[in-house]
Parts: structure tokens; C-alpha cells; sequence
């Protein structure tokens, strides 16, 4: 493609994080790429810097009264940016978690499929909001439109053989005598606080178990005014169960209740009336759940000319997701259940069907999570994001995008403070031609592991037909180091969950899931080198630890220690800004006067992690660091909030708390996610030391890099959802060269140079 040299996005003096005051021109129209080893720079320049100052202007646009409502974006630390057009950013966040929240109602696909239904199907039941299980007149009143049911084990909750009297006669929280739930029932008048609950007679039973909310009447004299009694039960489901209080207090509640499939709508979410309406023989639950390829094809399929536009559009949004690598996903899957590259690829389907242009779309890292045989889709979709006349700004490390790209920018040559430079800008031709470590290693063709370790025992699982598995037959190998392959939704994840479950030991299951993350985690408080630098400080200054606590006695009194100001937007994602009072330090003035050598707290815990093992040489600070060195996160500062950690970042870390670990079954998901094949080289040298240490280690992944220097593979395939769960290969990665079935060997030949 030919780029148009006039039209530039001008950025002028950029010193976001680590970067050291770079000015670049990056062309519109284009696809460019920026890429670099972890920690360079990439994300404070195209997220921190060119994304935040897009969205920012493009707020200053609206009047002050809408401005109230809209997200705050703070100044990034750039001089100037020119022509820069409004942004949208399409990364791997995924939707705050919602029982309710599903593909179909994501990407509005389910939307048009309810209007679909209340024009053509027969029989006519009602309009187009009535085949929400969101609304009253849809929803299965036995689930609430949720699918599932939670059922309290009463005799769980209750022990029948006590009085109201005695403490543990209802096991939950605040319920004990005297406690202000326990109050509510001593209170009400209504039963003898000294008669066993079996005693109750049944009126007393069904009014203190099962009464709906109700006045008392007459009102008793300790009963505050506007408060209505309520059964134990109702009000448990209400307040507790369906509540944030639940998640909270989970570990209570588990063993008293137990959760399933809704007997009634079995999973439909909607009531027998709304599901009596067909099209084609298919409810609209029944067509929900059909893979999105299936869908189509359905959709297709319809005549009616009442639907003609519905269908029109219909196929257009089903088809781009179908392009982009989802036809397996169906209409009903919760968005809970898909990973952060699944649902970046269903915003760029989206995006893709948009008639908008001369827009700036930012990507992070789009292929994570994606098999080699279905790049090609993502990059047909970039590729119309930025013939429908839009600029499109990748942040990537693998291959195949870097080859589509118009202009690629490389940073580093380091993470962290060692990086923040430009290496290399210019055309992909120039770029494969340049010196950089990255251009170099994007070029190497290099062989398999030339000497893979036999297995010392293997783990049978027969039978297996959790989710898509198709009744399943494998021996695990133990002792080497492994890779479960397969492209997306083939199967990967439930093979290694039924794994853990028939394990005898449970294997130390380290995925990219948030490890119970806030503002408050850090490197140094997750590691404990928080607890070993306020001792240091406490012995050096004469003063208590606990002054040097930013979670107490030293917080900044206006931000309590968080470093920044979160504003709740309500139904959007929070925004934070930085706290100007202590500039995002965390610590009050006072606590400031303190140095140790020099520094002060703040300093110390805004060193990096490899600054900080030479500044602790010779404590046990620098012994709980260098786990953190060995897994490539030298770059993090020790006070960075793990909320701003990557999903690949996260899972180093919690790597690096089980480093030392012998004869142990590790299994990590996709650890290379977000990384630079410099650094998956020195990931996998950590992996191969854990096997050296008498451990096995099960990596699920695409990455030709981990294939090349695996042990032993297992495959599964050949498609997605329905279309995968069947064993495609087990063995060497040698042998997998030759098996015909594979989906992956040809994708691994080109990569070793045989094709």
C-alpha cells in the first residue's frame, strides 16, 4: 500500500513514563506497528500519550454539562501532538463481570435477533423487549432470567435444635445475638427468642422462614418506623446471594448452597411462552445457542419479507465476527467466559461494520490468545479498519502482524529506565532490513529442540467430555516441559481443568486472572519486601514500621494512600487521577522527612525492581526481589499498582512466588502473552531450570517459539467450540512435523524454515 508522506500524526517532545523525550511522525491511513521488548515504552507512547490526549481533546469538545458526566482524562506528558484524530481504543478489558451480560447482548446481535423474532415468528407473542430475559414479560421467573439457580439449604443455615437465644443458631454473618441481623427477628415480637426453631409450630415456621416483606401491625416498640419483617430466606437470597455481599462472603455460603442449571427454562433464561415463538423450527433461545457460523447460515436462510432489513443487517455483524476467528462462539456465551483476545476481536467485528472514517483505532496487542491459523483473519480485519480510510496503531509482538504492517516503530533497546527510545521508524521493508534486535529475531528461522527430555511416568484421562471435549483419551507426560496446542476454543483450557481435578496433589494452576489486585498491591507488598523495607527504615530512623505503612499510620491524608483520586462513573469504568496533594507518592509529609542513605520511603519504593536489588544488596529485600529478576520483571517499580499489570504481567508474578518449588505439576495459560521473543527465549530457559528441578510443566499456547522448544505436545482440535475436543497429536515436536491431521505442523515447519 502506498502511504500518503503528507498526512502525519505529529507527535512533538513525549516523556510519559520511561520515555526519553521522543518526537516521531507517524502516518494516517497506515497501519503501524510498534513493537519492542516488555517494558519499552510501547504503551506509554500510543496508550499513555497519543490515546489519552485524542480522548481528552475530544471531551474538551462538549459543553461543560455533559463534560460533568463524561470520563477524566489526565494531561499526559507530551509537548504538543498535531492532526491527531479522535481515538478509539480497543484493548483487552473485558466487561465489568455481569451474570447477565452475554455475547449477543455485548455486540447487540441479540438485540436484532429479538426484533427478528417479534416480526417473523409464529406464533406472535410479543414485541421486540418481551424476548429480553431482562425483562418481566421474557425473563423465567423460576432463574430471573439468569439461567441458573442458586439454591439455601435451610438445615445448612439453621441449626432446628437451638433457640434465637443461642449463639449459632443461624450461621451467617451478624446474626449471632445481639447483632443487628439477629434484631431484626428478636425485635419483631413474633416468636419466643427461648423456644427450639423445631418447636415452632407451622405458621411460626413459614412466617420466620418464607414471609415475603410485610408491615407489622401493630408496630413493636423497639421496631424502627419505615422497616418491613422478612423471612430468613427471601431475605437471604435478596441481600446476601444475589449481592455483592455473597462474592464477599462466598466461603460461607458455598457449603449451603448449591448451584445448577434452572429446572424450568433449563438454561434458556426465558418463560415457556416467549420460547413457544419459532422461526424455522428454532426458538430464539435455541438459535442463541448456536455457534455464530451455524447462525449464520440460519440467518441466511430466512425469507420472510418482514424481516428482509433485520436479516441484511443481521448477517453483516454475524459475518464479521465469524471472519475474525469467533464462529465458534454462540449468542449465549456470558462475556465472563471469554478471554480478554476474545473480546477485543468481538469490539474490532464491531467496529468493522461501522460507516465512520478518519478515525484513529489503537490495538493492543490483538493476537494474544490467537493459534498461527487464524492470524490471517485478525489481519483482514485490521486491514479494513484501515481501508474504510482509518489510521490503525498496533502494539505487537507477534510476527505475522508485524509483516502487515504499513510503518513500524521499534523501542527500547531495554525495559523500563533502559528503554523509551526510538531504535527504528520507517516502512516494513526498511524495518526487516535494519539491526535491531527485534528485526533480527523476527528473521531467524531457528530448529526444534534438538535433544527433548523423555517423560518419567504418565498421568491417563479417559473419557473426557467437560464442555466441548469429545470423550476424550490422553496420556499427560510428566517431567518435561509440555505445550497444549490448538487453535482458539479447541479445547485446551478444559483439558487441563479436568486435569487438575483428577490430579491426586493439585497442580499449581497459574493463570492470567486478576490475583485479588487493587490500588494497594504492589510488586513489594505481594512479594512481602514491603514488611523487610519499613523495618530497614523503621531501625534506621527510630521510629514504629508502621509509620512507613501508605495502608495506615503514613497514608496522605487526602488520597489515604491510593496515589490517586478514583471517580466513580457509574456504569462506565472508574476513572483515576493522580492525588495532587502528595503527587502519588502515597505517604503524608511528615513520614517524607525520613531518608534512609539519602531516600526517603517514597524514593525507595519508586525504585525499580533490578535498582532496587543493588540498593538492598546484602538484605533479604534483594533475596525477595531476585524471583522477580529470574521471571523478566526487573523493569516494574516496586510501589506500580498491579491494577496497571498486564494479564502476562500478573502471571510472572505469581511465577516468581513459586520459584524454588521441586517435584510440582505447574500449569500456565498462554505465558507468553505480551511478550518479545527476546523474552519468551528467557522465559523458557526459567522453564526448562523448573523441569531440571524435577517439576512438570504444562504450557497452553500458540507461540512457534515455545512449540520449537517443547518437550512433548498434545493437540486438540481441529476447530473451535463444537468443532474441537478431539486429540488431533501427542508426542515430540519432531513428530508432529510429519502427522497430517495437525492443524498446527505446517504453521511449525514454515517456522523452522521447511516450507
Amino acid at each position: 500500500m502506498e502511504i500518503n508522506t503528507h498526512e502525519y500524526i505529529h507527535v512533538e517532545n513525549a516523556y510519559e513514563n520511561n520515555l526519553k523525550h521522543l518526537s516521531l511522525d507517524i502516518p494516517k491511513g497506515a497501519i503501524t506497528v510498534f513493537t519492542g521488548v516488555s517494558g519499552s515504552g510501547k504503551s506509554s507512547l500510543v496508550m499513555d500519550t497519543i490515546a489519552a490526549q485524542s480522548r481528552r481533546e475530544l471531551n474538551d469538545t462538549f459543553p461543560s454539562f455533559v463534560q460533568n458526566y463524561l470520563p477524566k482524562y489526565g494531561r499526559p506528558h507530551v509537548s504538543r501532538i498535531d492532526h491527531l484524530p479522535a481515538a478509539i481504543v480497543i484493548d483487552q478489558k473485558k466487561p465489568a463481570p455481569n451474570a447477565r451480560s452475554t455475547v449477543g447482548t455485548y455486540t447487540d446481535i441479540y438485540a436484532l435477533l429479538r426484533l427478528l423474532f417479534s416480526r417473523v415468528g409464529k406464533p406472535f407473542v410479543g414485541y421486540s423487549d418481551s424476548f429480553s430475559f431482562n425483562h418481566p414479560q421474557g425473563r423465567c421467573l423460576r432463574c430471573d432470567g439468569l439461567g441458573q439457580v442458586t439454591d439455601l439449604d435451610i438445615h445448612k443455615l439453621v441449626d432446628f435444635d437451638k433457640c434465637l437465644n443461642d449463639p449459632g443458631v443461624i450461621h451467617y454473618v451478624d446474626f449471632e445475638p445481639g447483632q443487628w441481623r439477629w434484631i431484626r427477628y428478636a425485635n419483631s415480637g413474633l416468636f419466643d427468642l427461648n423456644k427450639k426453631i423445631r418447636d415452632y409450630t407451622p405458621e411460626e415456621l413459614e412466617l420466620f422462614l418464607y414471609s415475603p416483606q410485610i408491615r407489622l401491625n401493630p408496630r413493636p416498640e423497639n421496631w424502627p418506623k419505615t422497616a418491613k419483617y422478612e423471612g430468613l430466606v427471601p431475605r437471604m437470597y435478596r441481600s446476601v446471594i444475589q449481592s455483592e455481599e455473597g462474592k464477599l462472603h462466598w466461603k460461607i455460603l458455598e457449603p449451603m448452597v448449591t448451584q445448577g442449571v434452572c429446572p424450568e427454562c433449563h438454561g434458556a433464561r426465558l418463560n415457556p411462552k416467549i420460547l413457544s415463538c419459532k422461526i424455522q423450527g428454532k426458538n430464539i433461545a435455541e438459535a442463541a445457542a448456536m455457534p455464530l457460523e451455524e447462525l449464520l447460515d440460519w440467518v441466511c436462510a430466512i425469507t420472510d419479507p418482514l424481516g428482509e432489513d433485520i436479516v441484511r443487517t443481521l448477517k453483516a455483524r454475524l459475518s464479521g465476527l465469524v471472519q475474525i476467528g469467533l464462529d465458534y462462539l454462540t449468542l449465549d456465551r456470558g462475556m465472563n467466559t471469554l478471554s480478554g483476545g476474545e473480546a477485543q476481536r468481538c469490539k474490532i467485528a464491531k467496529y468493522n461494520n461501522s460507516s465512520l472514517s478518519d478515525l484513529l483505532y489503537i490495538l493492543d496487542e490483538p493476537s494474544v490468545g490467537l493459534h498461527s491459523h487464524d492470524i490471517y483473519r485478525l489481519r483482514e480485519a485490521v486491514e479494513q479498519l484501515r481501508d474504510r480510510g482509518n489510521t490503525v496503531l498496533l502494539v505487537e509482538h507477534h510476527k505475522e502482524m508485524i509483516l502487515a504492517a504499513d510503518y513500524v516503530v521499534d523501542m527500547g533497546p531495554g525495559p523500563g529506565s533502559s528503554g523509551g527510545e526510538i531504535l527504528f521508524q520507517g516502512s516494513r521493508a526498511d524495518f526487516l532490513n535494519s539491526n535491531t534486535l527485534t528485526a533480527r529475531l523476527l528473521l531467524e528461522t531457528g530448529g526444534l529442540n534438538p535433544s527433548p527430555k523423555a517423560p518419567n511416568g504418565w498421568f491417563p484421562l479417559k473419557n473426557l467430555s467437560l464442555h466441548n471435549l469429545q470423550n476424550l483419551n490422553v496420556s499427560l507426560p510428566l517431567g518435561v516441559l509440555a505445550v497444549i496446542a490448538g487453535v482458539a476454543g479447541s479445547g485446551k483450557s478444559s483439558l487441563m481443568e479436568c486435569f487438575c481435578k483428577a490430579a491426586q496433589e493439585t497442580p499449581v494452576y497459574i493463570s492470567q486472572k486478576n490475583i485479588g489486585i487493587s490500588l494497594r498491591s504492589t510488586p513489594a507488598t505481594y512479594l512481602g519486601a514491603a514488611d523487610e523495607i519499613r523495618k530497614i527504615f523503621a531501625k534506621r530512623c527510630g521510629v514504629k514500621a508502621s509509620l512507613f505503612s501508605f495502608n495506615g499510620k503514613g497514608a496522605c491524608p487526602v488520597c489515604a494512600g491510593k496515589g490517586v483520586l478514583v471517580s466513580d462513573m457509574a456504569f462506565m469504568d472508574s476513572i483515576e487521577t493522580v492525588c495532587e496533594a502528595c503527587q502519588g507518592l502515597r505517604y503524608s509529609p511528615e513520614v517524607l522527612q525520613y531518608t534512609v542513605d539519602g531516600l526517603n520511603i517514597a524514593q525507595v519504593l519508586d525504585l525499580t525492581v533490578a535498582q532496587a536489588a543493588e540498593w538492598f544488596q546484602g538484605t533479604s529485600v534483594r533475596t525477595l526481589l531476585l524471583p522477580l529478576l529470574e521471571v523478566g520483571l526487573s523493569y516494574l517499580h516496586l510501589n506500580q499498582s498491579l491494577s496497571t499489570l498486564s494479564g502476562g504481567e500478573l502471571q510472572r508474578l505469581k511465577l516468581a512466588s513459586y520459584l524454588g518449588e521441586k517435584n510440582q505439576i505447574f500449569i500456565l495459560d498462554e505465558p507468553t502473552d505480551g511478550l518479545h521473543i527476546g523474552d519468551i527465549r528467557r522465559l523458557l530457559d526459567l522453564f526448562r531450570r523448573m523441569v531440571e528441578n524435577g517439576n512438570s510443566v504444562f504450557l497452553i499456547e500458540h507461540s512457534l517459539e515455545v512449540l520449537k522448544a517443547a518437550d512433548y505436545v498434545v493437540e486438540l482440535g481441529p476447530g473451535g467450540g463444537h468443532r474441537g475436543g478431539h486429540l488431533l497429536f501427542s508426542g515430540t515436536p519432531a513428530a508432529m512435523l510429519e502427522c497430517p491431521h495437525s492443524v498446527t505442523a505446517p504453521y511449525l515447519r514454515k517456522e523452522i524454515g521447511l516450507s
